[in-house]
């Protein structure tokens, strides 16, 4: 090593990374605080205070929004697709699907964040959104299984999956501390509605494509660029 020069791996660069590292960290609970009781449109700059770090700091861990959710919600999309894998295990498929939907609000319910997450996408957010691909397509064999039972009306569509978590996801935001167990009548009552005998026809779907670009959409909407601080 030429005299004078620092060691990349000495105590001093040991001791930056792992000041930084401490800051990620920080950085994530405190966003998960965050997210979990304002949403996804909470700010970036919300978040760096709840760090306690500057928010100089906090872009440069996160350069983007949809880095931080991937850090934040890729464990919880991870329990999102334990919830389908046990449905599909479930001996009875319509009792498997009405588990899987009655635990995924659930999910919402309990973190405002997530209620925010299953209804947009972050294609950047490579981790969460693998997770939900991997999800969806268990989810896709669970409905085929749950409509061979004759319990799920056969014009059940998979978007309407999407519907049915924006829904409860409004109902969840809307009714917030003032009623937080409003989602389990809704809930029940989107249960009621999908199972046979069928009272009549459903309006035609919106689609897969239409429903992923509103979902894009939204998730699009919950991030501003990192010069106005608002994230």
């Amino acid at each position: 090593m030429t005299p004078g020069a620092q060691n990349p791996d000495g105590p001093a660069a040991q001791s930056l990374r792992s000041d930084a590292e401490r800051n990620r960290e920080r950085i994530i609970a405190a966003a998960r605080t965050v997210f979990a009781r304002d949403g996804l449109n909470a700010s970036m700059a919300s978040v760096a205070r709840e760090a306690g770090v500057g928010i100089a700091t906090m872009f440069r861990r996160f350069p983007t929004k949809e880095e931080l959710v991937d850090a934040v919600f890729s464990d919880r999309m991870a329990a999102y697709a334990d919830v389908v894998t046990t449905a599909l295990e479930d001996p009875d498929p319509w009792h498997g699907f009405v588990g899987y939907i009655e635990s995924a609000c659930a999910m919402q319910a309990a973190d405002n964040g997530f209620a925010d997450v299953l209804t947009m996408t972050f294609p950047t957010a490579k981790v969460l959104e693998q997770l939900r691909n991997e999800a969806y397509e268990a989810m896709l064999l669970l409905i085929d299984r749950a409509k061979a039972t004759g319990r799920l009306r056969a014009d059940f569509d998979p978007s309407d999956l999407v519907l049915i978590h924006m829904a409860n996801a409004g109902v969840v935001n809307a009714c917030g501390d003032a009623a937080p167990d409003a989602w389990r009548r809704v809930v029940a009552l989107l249960v009621q509605s999908l199972q046979t005998p069928a009272h009549g026809p459903l309006p035609d779907s919106p689609g897969h494509e239409p429903l992923y670009k509103a979902m894009l959409r939204a998730g699009q909407g919950t991030s501003a660029p990192p010069s106005g601080k608002s994230g």
